[in-house]
């Protein structure tokens, strides 16, 4: 069809509209349409305008909830969840065993066997009190390390640093311990661990320095987050051979006089290394990394009054009345103790990607958690609950770890001490473990706030003070693994110490049956754990010598 240009073209917000040729009633149709649709566009901005008043209302109403009605956000196991709370204190998932665990009686030759010290086993450390290898006469330079993690993760990476000097010749400035997002602890070495033990240990092995000399004192933090250092290692691979630093790193240090290597954790590998590097790592753990002496102060003190439970109890703190001649009764669980390690934090639950029975609410506040934290890339995701129950990949609830206890033979009398950060859903979670062991106690149970004082609040010191406790407890179990049962179970098989390791997936499928009866949970919980209360397992390849530390950094005879 042919069209014509009109003589006046209309000109609708400076484009031209062009008429067809069937008259004026056409070009009326679509005048008429233009002006309903401004009429439309202003009504809608109009609306606009009055629903974003309406949001920045919304907005600072939620903003000042928290000023007028506190009580409605107090923190959870302090007050009754609020409308806003995104967790529900769960019923028992498993009443009837808690029943059955309530009244059940302990055999007394269960109870020896259980609290009877491991034998020896023909192990002992192989680690020479003189020095492995001798120090260099000649220092390649300064080796900087920044650790990420919390306490026993970066105690790990300590030890890695200390073999990396030795690999290079070089002088190791003592580690900066990076701020870890969930534990919030922004402790030095300095204010963790004694500095002038750890320099005498190693006197003989490799340079230790508190810091650099002025002429690197460059070499910060701050100036390797800024920009890209040539002085900076960042490409060391996960689990890297010694060849590697030598290939990579050595160079830079003989370039530079200095090196820093970050990230560092896991950068050495467990396997294909010479036997003293591998002696040297372990030194470095088990005799090279003590604490302040405040931290084992405290640990000794809870020690005390936990092998010596008499208290007089006040609205404030515990006074110790120590009776330092009581004996053992000859069932041996007067004046011993267990130590649980029980981590249940939000990040661990929302990790697992587990069902922990906090219904819908608690379901959907981890499941935010998880894409904060990590985007949604969470590997358990991708499985059922009952299909990670099965595989051991659920951490034990308090509850579930107080039914493990309790079928392997610990009773009411049992004093148990909690090692723990905090736990997720807080005393309301708890109370079906603390209903089975009623002496149960932590660090704010035994001690008071004035004792507390210098580790209150600092996750780091709080974790070093639950390590020294739990080293010199009688029995350690774990609710989960993680970096502190790995570092309880290495430390503990060196000094031949019982240390219960869970077996997660036989636990998953028990507490998935529920029709099952105390009896055959018991039964199958006992026979499930024998050869697992402290026999000495020797690493296999990729396995961490931490954790392992036989044959590595133990001999037989």
């Amino acid at each position: 069809m042919r069209y014509r240009t009109s003589p006046s073209p209309l000109t609708l917000s400076g484009t031209k509209v062009r008429v067809w040729s069937h008259g004026a009633s056409l070009l009326d149709r679509i005048w008429g349409r233009w002006r309903r649709r401004k009429g439309k566009m202003i009504n809608f901005f109009v609306y606009q305008y009055h629903s974003q008043r309406g949001a920045v209302y919304a907005a600072l109403l939620v903003m000042l909830l928290p000023v007028f009605w506190p009580a409605l956000f107090s923190p959870l196991g302090h007050a009754s969840p609020s409308m806003f709370s995104e967790w529900n204190a769960p019923k028992p998932r498993h009443a009837s065993l808690l029943k059955a665990a309530l009244i059940s009686e302990i055999p007394n030759e269960r109870k020896s066997e259980l609290w009877a010290p491991l034998a020896p086993q023909g192990w002992k450390p192989c680690i020479p009190s003189a020095s492995i290898t001798g120090r260099p006469v000649k220092s390649s330079g300064f080796i900087q390390v920044f650790l990420d993690g919390g306490l026993n993760q970066q105690r790990m990476g300590i030890c890695d640093a200390v073999a990396v000097a030795k690999i290079l010749n070089a002088t190791l400035v003592i580690p900066h311990l990076e701020v870890n997002s969930v534990w919030k602890d922004s402790s030095s070495f300095e204010e963790i661990y004694d500095v002038d033990h750890f320099i005498n240990v190693l006197k003989d092995e490799i340079s230790v320095v508190r810091e650099l000399p002025p002429e690197y004192a460059w070499s910060t933090r701050e100036y390797y987050a800024v920009a890209i250092r040539t002085t900076r290692i960042k490409t060391a691979p996960v689990h890297a051979s010694a060849n590697w630093y030598l290939e990579n790193v050595l160079p830079v240090l003989q370039s530079y006089g200095i090196v820093a290597i970050a990230p560092f954790s896991h950068r050495l590998a467990f396997d294909n290394l010479a036997g003293d590097l591998q002696r040297l790592r372990c030194k470095v753990n088990f005799q090279a990394l003590a604490f302040v002496p405040h931290v084992n102060t405290l640990g000794e003190m809870l020690v005390k009054r936990l092998r010596y439970p008499k208290h007089v109890r006040s609205d404030e703190y515990i006074q110790e009345v120590v009776d330092e001649n009581v004996s053992n009764d000859g069932n041996g669980k007067y004046g011993k103790y267990v130590t649980l390690h029980l981590r249940f934090d939000k990040d661990m639950a929302a990790h697992s990607a587990c069902d922990f029975g906090g219904g819908k609410a608690e379901r959907l506040a981890l499941a935010k958690y998880r894409q904060v934290i990590w985007q949604g890339r969470v590997m358990n995701s991708q499985f059922t609950d009952e299909e990670l129950r099965n595989q051991g990949r659920c951490p034990m609830t308090p509850e579930e770890i107080g039914l493990l206890l309790a079928a392997l033979g610990f009773d009411n009398k049992t004093r148990l001490y909690l090692a723990s950060h905090k736990v997720y859903g807080g005393e309301a979670r708890i109370s079906s473990l603390r209903n089975l062991f009623p002496l149960m106690e932590d660090k704010k149970s035994i001690a008071s706030s004035e004792e507390l004082a210098r580790v209150e609040g600092k996750a780091s010191l709080l974790a070093a003070v639950d390590y020294y406790v739990s080293m010199h407890s009688d029995i350690f179990i774990s609710a989960s693994p993680g970096n502190m049962h790995n570092a309880m179970v290495g430390h503990r098989t060196y000094e031949n110490l019982k240390t219960i390791r869970p077996n997660m997936a036989l636990l998953g499928q028990l507490f998935l049956n529920k029709s099952l009866e105390w009896s055959e949970f018991q039964r199958e919980v006992q026979a499930g754990h024998k050869g697992r209360e402290g026999q000495i397992r020797l690493r296999k390849p990729k396995q961490s010598i931490y954790t392992y530390p036989a044959s590595d950094c133990m001999c037989q005879g």
